[in-house]
């Protein structure tokens, strides 16, 4: 690759300023935010790929692809520009950038005090580099000794990302190691950098294959260095500053996309297993997974089809039902409806070269074309070889929308498993429609599991227009929480996968896929033993996603009844989920409307507590309770680090209160998921219901947890019918609360918003055992609100 060294001022207008760089290539600065800028790179004045699917900071983009020279959504601010015989410096009131000669940027920002603080800068020998006889691209930027990086999606290992180097590239990485396979399943080079003082992301707006080496690598030539280098595509970055960490998070979502807001059924226990549509009587042993929750107790709102419903032999075919296993599809959906289930169908992007359409798609032009021949692409699928569907095409889409349509809503399927969709087509020239603009697929690979989403997405919208859509995909890019949940792809059998799991679906969230889970007990490999799935139970159910999926290389399958000695444990657990689905259908809500991650790695609240940065198995779902999953074979106690606060923690379930910022040894045995609630929460409950419904989720409660002596909290609790989309007309209700606690007394002020009217009539408010405290609700000693 060569260096880009010397520059001179092209020319500045209101929101840029366009360097000319080695007399061929523009360096251009945008000022999008007060502490937002972006730099981006055009090689000989031109863009590699013209057009970006991430960046969505008011609505969606379209279809083909925002321009990247767009910046509507941007506050664009005024900002100052200061030039030396040798520099240039850029700056608005919060952000700070001075361009030096030979080329390398040095960024500062205004701290609390008003005075300008080092942020991160470039390596000062050899930041920018391109290849001059090829697509590849490379930025290096210096590392601070107290920087800690996060973010990237989803990765092995431990949260803190520091001194690895990692890869995006899709992959169907079937069985992977949670500790150390890499590259996985989506594209999101995003890093959260975090300091004492102050946190930034660093977010590259290119789809081709890339690396981030975050310390693994040194050279006697440079200070200490990281690196992104991506193998074609355009050097285009992102950089914004918050004073928190959690404030980095938001403004990526914010960048990229909001988070769907799905019904709230999609929250409920989803069950799966290859084994059941594998089956050669697939319906009747789907039937008989309804007549086992029921048998058994097990609450459950949805169930998802795998591909074996689509089979000829052993091989899948999406969009064709096969009618020797499931021989009446409209009656199985039906029998799911009647019990109160819904059903999501596996649907992949490739069609084999069997395929019973095969020839018909291929002559409508329908796939990526082969790069040398005029014809389809070849990839290798599914055990054999096939073609993929190319979404940049709109009679694809348009063909994939009829599919999802006759083939699955109208045969009461009610949403969409976009799956096997990392799109392994490493012809990189391979030809796409490109919208009327072809572009190699090198350039887009992880924009196609994006629209294909999309396009499923608009399928359910158009069939059930009243009904928020839900789907669910496996690979993808930044931008991706506009559509779908996710999770972490064909996890593979062990504790370890436990451990590591609950690191990437937090380096998810920290990444602003907020709504994600595993598949609980392992994917692959081994059953889990007895002890191991109740422990893997326990901590599905404190994830958005909870869905119990396997294909168990001996054939057995993962179900909530599958070890009847422990089977009272897993349902007490799923019991408890479903207990709290109105703390977290609130907290879908508040990733929605106020971007706030639902997953959230204990530090991220409470960034005053040094250990809370420390390596741990510790999460918070919202803000309010930290759940310490059980980890590790044997254990019947669990040693908790509780975070440095004003008030303290609660045992949820004695109601015992302890100071934070000390390590607690709690009870643990096999029934038990040790969790804590902090001081000054209320938690909103329901009682045990079979799935979720509206009509007979007729009870609610306030579990407060008052902080000691005096102080006050708030909080929100969030109702609607749970599907449509009545709450942007204000047919939702908000039920805000705030508890003023003195040594005497716990003063709740409640009041309520909107129009929504739902089944309960009163909220019970209860205390933790032994508070003793008078209770005084609005004014009133008592124990219930009425709305």
């Amino acid at each position: 690759m060569k260096t880009l060294k010397n520059w001179t001022t092209e020319h500045t207008d209101a929101h840029r300023v366009v360097l000319n760089v080695d007399g061929q290539h523009q360096l251009c600065l945008y000022v999008l935010e007060p502490n937002l800028f972006r730099v981006l790179i055009k090689r000989k004045g031109e863009l590699a790929l013209d057009r970006t699917w991430s960046i969505a900071t008011q609505q969606d983009v379209p279809w083909e692809g925002r321009p990247r020279e767009d910046l509507s959504g941007f506050s664009l601010p005024a900002w100052q520009l200061e030039q030396e015989a040798h520099q240039l410096t850029v700056s608005t009131d919060r952000l700070r950038v001075t361009i030096h000669q030979p080329l390398w940027l040095e960024w500062h920002y205004r701290n609390g005090a008003d005075e300008w603080q080092p942020l991160v800068s470039d390596r000062p020998t050899s930041a920018y580099l391109l290849n001059a006889h090829g697509d590849g691209v490379a930025h290096y930027q210096r590392r601070a000794a107290d920087d800690r990086y996060y973010g990237l999606g989803e990765k092995a290992g431990p949260l803190l990302r520091n001194g690895k180097r990692y890869e995006m590239r899709n992959l169907d990485a079937m069985g992977y190691n949670a500790f150390s396979t890499d590259p996985l399943y989506k594209h999101i080079p995003f890093t959260l950098t975090r300091r004492d003082a102050v946190s930034f992301g660093l977010f590259y707006d290119n789809l081709s294959s890339c690396w981030l080496d975050l310390g693994n690598e040194i050279d006697n030539y440079h200070a200490p260095y990281r690196r992104w280098q991506a193998e074609a595509g355009d050097i285009d970055y992102y950089l914004f500053t918050g004073e928190r960490a959690l404030d980095v998070t938001k403004a990526f979502v914010r960048l990229t996309g909001k988070t769907l807001f799905g019904p709230k059924w999609s929250l409920g226990y989803s069950g799966s297993t290859m084994h059941y549509t594998d089956a050669p009587d697939a319906q009747v042993q789907l039937g008989n997974f309804i007549r086992l929750c029921q048998e058994h107790a097990i609450p459950c709102d949805s169930f998802q089809l795998s591909s074996g419903y689509t089979s000829i032999n052993n091989k899948r075919y999406v969009f064709n039902w096969n009618y020797d296993k499931v021989p009446q599809p409209q009656q199985m959906t039906a029998a799911f409806h009647d019990a109160g289930l819904k059903l999501a169908a596996n649907i992949k992007p490739c069609l084999l070269h069997d395929h019973p359409r095969y020839q018909e798609v291929a002559q409508q032009g329908l796939f990526i074309r082969d790069s040398e021949r005029d014809g389809p692409e070849i990839s290798s699928f599914w055990d054999d070889e096939g073609s993929h569907l190319d979404f940049t095409n709109p009679a694809t889409i348009a063909w994939w929308q009829t599919g999802v349509t006759t083939q699955l809503l109208e045969m009461g399927i009610d949403s969409t498993w976009n799956d096997n969709n990392e799109y392994e087509v490493w012809d990189g020239e391979a030809r796409c429609h490109g919208f009327g603009t072809p572009v190699a697929i090198k350039h887009i690979r992880p924009v196609m599991p994006l629209l294909m989403m999309r396009a499923s997405l608009e399928a359910q919208q158009r069939f059930a227009p009243d009904k928020r859509p839900y789907l669910i995909s496996r690979s993808g890019c930044a931008g991706m929480q506009r559509y779908v949940q996710t999770w972490s792809g064909d996890n593979r059998t062990s504790w370890q996968t436990l451990r590591y799991n609950i690191q990437m679906g937090l380096g998810m969230s920290l990444s602003g896929l907020y709504n994600v889970g595993h598949d609980v007990g392992g994917f692959s490999g081994d059953k889990p033993d007895a002890e191991l799935f109740v422990r893997w139970v326990q901590n599905g159910v404190m994830h958005p996603r909870f869905t119990i999926h396997s294909w168990n290389d001996d054939q057995t399958v993962n179900e909530p009844w599958m070890y009847p000695a422990v089977t009272p444990a897993i349902r007490s657990a799923i019991e408890l989920r479903y207990r709290l689905l109105p703390y977290l259908y609130t907290l879908l809500w508040q990733a929605h409307a106020d971007d706030e991650p639902m997953l959230r790695p204990t530090f991220l609240d409470h960034e005053q507590d040094a250990q809370t940065f420390e390596e741990c198995d510790d999460f918070m779902l919202g803000r309010d309770l930290l759940v310490a999953s059980v980890v590790e074979p044997g254990a019947r106690t669990r040693r908790v680090w509780l975070p440095d606060n004003a008030s303290g923690w609660y045992d949820f379930y004695t109601g015992t209160w302890y100071s934070g910022g000390q390590w607690v040894t709690l009870d643990a045995p096999l029934e038990t998921l040790p969790l804590l609630v902090r001081a000054g929460a209320g938690l909103p409950l329901s009682k045990r219901i079979s799935h979720v419904s509206a009509e007979r989720d007729d009870t609610r409660e306030l579990k407060l947890f008052p902080v000691k002596g005096n102080g006050c909290s708030k909080g929100l609790l969030f109702e609607d019918d749970g599907e449509s989309w009545g709450y942007k007309d204000g047919n939702a209700l908000w039920v805000e609360w705030e508890m003023q606690c003195t040594a005497d007394a716990i003063h709740l002020t409640v009041s309520a918003t909107g129009d929504y009217r739902p089944a309960w009539q009163a909220m019970t408010v209860s205390l933790p055992s032994g508070e003793t405290r008078r209770l005084v609700i609005n004014g009133e000693e008592t124990d219930r609100w009425v709305r």
